[in-house]
């Protein structure tokens, strides 16, 4: 841009010289011309170029264009405003200069002096030619012998530089001459001799060899003698050199005045031309000048911006280059300090978050392992952290619940209400540290929760709380209360047992030994009572077996089991006991690891159940359905038993499973005990309710990946 601002500068240099210079501007002015144009058309496509540039970051909104459109606009401005003055009384000023030039007085006043001067010169030529001619009539009276001789004294005594007396045939008949070197004199020219033949004599200023300009007067000799050969005298007279300088000036002053005259309107369009080219050049000059401003100013906010948007994504790495030391360089480094201090302050979260992570990680491992659950609720009573146990326990997705407050969570799930009133009494009571045993009506059935709770400490970072641990110890008392069943009928079975067959040895002995010898009144008694003590003797067996059956120690044989097959086996048994049997199996077929004979042990049991609930019954219906489910992000396999019978009495309904709990008048109530048992042994769950048309329904559900006890040994398929 420098190089290109310098060509145009020298080329409009040399415009301006060449329109001094006629020749000089018909020869360089339109190749000067071309080349300032040439430079203006780059100049303006740099232009073009940058203004093209600063659109398209307009139009895409890129930091800095707004800032770079204004400090153009008003660069431009401010350059096109003064040199648009200017340029226009430059302009009034040179047209009126040059016009001033050509005055009409000064024309005239140019003819005058030249017409004064050729006034002078005629009167001085018209005394020469007159002293020639006098010369002449002198040499016309003397004989041809005598001119030689006598030519000198006529010249010293005219004061001519030369005199020559040529012949017709423009021989040379005798000559006398200032300068002695000049052997040949200059002869007249064909228009001097021309106007001799037609009469008339000849007197001007001519150019004379290297003497400069003479006056030379050439005149006929007119012979007084007749028959004389006609000659011819030309006399050079010198011109005084101040008046042959003046002449040559005024000459040359007319020749050039009258030359301007002629390029005057060329030359007020070239001095027009050249001003234009001068303003447009300073003009495109500044607007670049402007853009480049422009970016040097705006080019650190660009860099800035990267910067901000690379902060702002996160890219705290980002270090700015440091282009100048003003101010615009002074924000730069402190928008790298800043960045550094950001990205140490980052790496030092990062460290401490990474601490707290790996603190919590291990603390979430720990309450992850713990099979008790463990609840964090803060001083407004939200939830704030829950281990996967709590979740299990209470057959609730809590974890989705966190920052709920346990009094919304009632509503959702009844259940919690227990757990909720204690803990709101505990602590309004202000009790710290607190242990205490609770009941949930669980959708499974009941569960007794053993509860510990410990408030939190309030501090800047902590705003109090509670730590609630609670552990499922419902299969610890149902194992305690069966282990308990389990010893007395054990020993119940072994105290009823042995005098069981004595009795009924005994009543058969009696029954043998008398019954035929006794009165037929006596025999009838006899054996009526024999009869029914074996009768009783056989239901006290029946008692003792389902004891003993009760208190004996499992002994699983778990092998992959087909539940449907199972299920239609079973079922087949009953088809044709007066009850309609449905059956809703899932798909796919579910596979499980089971005691096959224990299973259909409590397919027994519950259909027996069923059938004896539905046998007043003519329209007796009984739904066997198995399904899909998830539990605790598990796959399960439900089981569930439906009739339309009367259903459960509702004050039983929550110790079903309990032995000895029966409706029927002479059941065991060991019955589903014993389910219950079997369940258990499979990990599986079981409950009973009532629908809402009033039909008892048992739902069993069993892992679909059993666990393994430690001394189970993994079976094939």
């Amino acid at each position: 841009m420098l190089m290109l601002f310098g060509i145009l500068l020298v080329s409009l240099s040399l415009m301006s010289d060449a329109t001094h210079n006629s020749e000089r501007f018909g020869r360089m002015y339109s190749w000067l011309l071309l080349v300032n144009a040439l430079g203006l058309i780059v100049l303006t496509a740099l232009i073009g170029t940058n203004l093209y540039w600063l659109v398209s970051q307009y139009r895409a909104r890129a930091p800095g264009a707004l800032l770079t459109t204004r400090l153009v606009i008003t660069f431009v401005v401010l350059s096109v405003v003064p040199v648009s003055v200017v340029y226009y009384f430059s302009l009034q000023f040179l047209q009126r200069g040059i016009d001033s030039w050509f005055d009409v007085q000064v024309e005239q006043a140019l003819e005058d002096s030249l017409e004064l001067s050729r006034g002078a010169l005629d009167v001085r030529l018209n005394s020469l030619l007159q002293l020639t001619e006098k010369i002449a009539s002198e040499l016309g009276e003397m004989t041809p012998a005598l001119v030689p001789m006598t030519l000198y004294d006529l010249r010293v005594r005219s004061g001519a530089a030369e005199l020559t007396v040529f012949g017709m045939d423009g021989r040379i008949i005798a000559s006398s001459s200032v300068e002695a070197a000049d052997i040949i004199p200059s002869p007249p020219s064909g228009e001097v001799m021309m106007a001799l033949s037609q009469g008339r004599s000849y007197v001007a200023l001519d150019p004379v060899g290297e003497s400069g300009l003479q006056v030379r007067a050439v005149v006929p000799i007119l012979s007084s003698k007749p028959g004389a050969e006609p000659y011819t005298l030309q006399a050079l007279y010198d011109v005084p050199g101040r008046l042959s300088g003046l002449a040559d000036n005024v000459q040359s002053q007319i020749a050039r005045y009258k030359e301007l005259t002629y390029l005057r309107t060329p030359l007020k369009y070239s001095y027009i031309l050249t001003l234009s080219l001068v303003l447009v050049l300073s003009l495109l000059s500044a607007v670049w000048a402007a853009f480049y401003s422009a970016r040097r100013l705006v080019a650190p906010i660009g860099v800035l911006a990267d910067g901000t948007r690379a902060v702002a994504e996160g890219d705290y790495s980002k270090r700015l280059p440091v282009t100048s030391e003003d101010e615009l360089g002074f924000l730069v480094r402190s928008f790298n300090d800043m960045t550094r201090r950001l990205s140490r302050a980052r790496d030092q979260a990062r460290d401490s978050q990474q601490q707290v992570e790996s603190q919590r990680t291990y603390l979430e491992t720990v309450l992850g392992s713990l099979s008790s659950g463990v609840l964090t609720i803060d001083g407004d009573g939200r939830l704030r952290t829950v281990n996967e146990a709590a979740s299990h326990i209470l057959g609730i997705d809590l974890g989705s619940r966190l920052g709920q407050r346990l009094d919304d969570l009632v509503g959702d799930h009844p259940l919690l209400e227990p757990l909720v009133k204690l803990v709101d009494e505990r602590r309004e009571a202000g009790q710290t540290e607190w242990q205490a045993q609770i009941e949930l009506a669980h959708s499974a059935g009941r569960r007794v929760l053993m509860c510990r709770g410990t408030s939190l400490p309030v501090d800047e970072r902590m705003q109090g709380g509670l730590v609630l641990v609670f552990d499922d110890v419902t299969d610890l008392i149902r194992a305690q209360r069966d282990a308990a069943w389990g010893e007395v009928a054990r020993r119940l079975a072994h105290e009823i047992k042995n005098p069981l067959t004595p009795i009924q040895l005994s009543a058969e002995r009696l029954r043998h030994k008398y019954l035929r010898k006794m009165d037929p009144a006596d025999a009838e008694v006899l054996d009526r009572a024999t009869h029914t003590i074996v009768q009783q003797v056989e239901s006290l067996k029946e008692m003792v077996n389902a004891f003993s059956e009760y208190a004996r120690a499992p002994r699983l044989e778990r092998r992959p089991l087909a539940l449907h097959d199972l299920i239609q086996e079973v079922m087949d048994l009953y088809r044709g006991s007066g009850v309609d049997i449905r059956l809703q199996l899932a798909r796919p077929e579910p596979r499980i690891e089971a005691d096959a004979g224990r299973l259909r042990q409590l397919l027994h049991n519950l259909v027996k159940n069923a059938l004896e609930a539905l046998h007043d019954n003519p329209d007796g219906r009984l739904l066997v359905e198995t399904r899909w489910s998830m539990e605790a992000g598990e796959r399960c396999i439900d089981l569930c038993f439906e009739d339309n019978g009367g259903g459960f009495p509702p004050d039983v309904v929550e110790h079903l499973f309990e032995p000895y709990v029966t409706t029927k008048a002479r059941g065991t109530g060991l019955g589903l005990a014993i389910v219950n048992k079997i369940v258990e042994e499979h990990h599986g769950r079981i409950r009973a309710f009532n629908t809402e048309a009033g039909h008892a329904r048992i739902e069993i559900r069993f892992p679909a990946r059993p666990r393994r006890e430690p001394d189970d040994v993994p079976l094939s398929d």
